[in-house]
């Protein structure tokens, strides 16, 4: 067992010391966002390149369906591209009004052990309306999307034809 009396290594309070630090954690979620960003990016790409592989305008009637789930795909792509900047902008705003309803049960004089109880209720019932509203307006520009996709997928091929 190691003694308690000994300092931790220099490598791990350079780690801690790093990680305390706030430009650390926007540097750590501006890459993770910049990777998912990406990586969206070329899955829509991907499904456009699919979608023109799949359109033939020379048949007599050219099937809507590659559309129908290319419009799909893309809406969903970006529904979730928007709830998670959406989450990203909500995240410190949620925190922020969690701790001063906090405080203000805390200046009204409860005891610590209510404090605590009333801070998992209040936890619980901001994450669930939190969620299911980012639910509800991810989903809205999600169909926003799709429904947008279709009609520029289907009038472009109405103009190559």
């Amino acid at each position: 067992m190691a003694d308690p009396t000994e300092s931790p290594p220099k490598s791990y309070l350079i780690f801690i010391n790093l990680m305390s630090k706030r430009r650390t954690w926007v540097c750590l979620f501006i890459a993770v966002y910049a990777i998912l960003l990406s990586s969206s990016w070329n899955f829509l790409r991907s499904v456009l390149n699919w979608y023109k592989l799949q359109y033939t305008p020379t048949s007599p009637s050219p099937s809507r369906l590659p559309a129908v789930y290319a419009s799909v795909v893309l809406g969903a792509v970006f529904g979730a591209m928007s709830m998670v900047a959406a989450t990203a902008v909500a995240v410190p705003a949620v925190m922020v009004i969690w701790i001063s309803v906090v405080v203000l049960l805390a200046f009204f004089g409860k005891p610590r052990r209510v404090l605590v109880v009333e801070g998992r209720k209040i936890t619980r019932d901001v994450v669930g309306f939190v969620f299911k509203v980012l639910l509800k307006e991810g989903n809205v520009v999600a169909a926003f999307c799709a429904v947008l996709a279709y009609f520029l997928l289907i009038r472009r091929d109405f103009d190559s034809s």
